[in-house]
C-alpha cells in the first residue's frame, strides 16, 4: 500500500461488506462536521460545541442575562445598605 492507495483522513471510510452507502449517507459523511470529526479520529460526526446557527441572537440573549445579573447583584448590595440604614434610623443607632 503506497501513499496514493491510503484513504485520506477526511474521506469517508468505505462501507462494510454487503452494505452499500446511500447518497444520503455519503452527503452526511461529506459535511464539514463529519470531516472534522474524522480528522480528530472520532467515529461519529459529533463534535461538542459546533457552530451556532444564529450567533447574533445568542449574543443578544447573553447581553440580556449579563444585565440581569448585574442588576440582581446591585439590588442585593444596595438592599443590604438600605436595610442597614433603615435599621439604624428606627433603632436610633443602638
Amino acid at each position: 500500500m503506497n501513499e496514493t492507495d491510503r484513504p485520506s483522513e477526511t474521506e469517508p471510510e468505505p462501507p462494510a461488506a454487503g452494505r452499500g452507502m446511500t447518497m444520503a449517507d455519503y452527503e452526511e459523511a461529506m459535511t464539514p462536521r463529519a470531516q472534522a470529526a474524522r480528522a480528530r479520529g472520532l467515529s461519529a460526526p459529533y463534535i461538542a460545541g459546533g457552530r451556532d446557527p444564529d450567533p447574533e441572537r445568542a449574543r443578544r440573549e447573553e447581553r440580556f442575562y449579563l444585565r440581569l445579573l448585574i442588576a440582581m447583584v446591585a439590588a442585593i448590595v444596595l438592599g443590604g445598605f438600605a436595610i442597614s440604614i433603615l435599621y439604624l434610623l428606627l433603632t436610633g443607632g443602638r
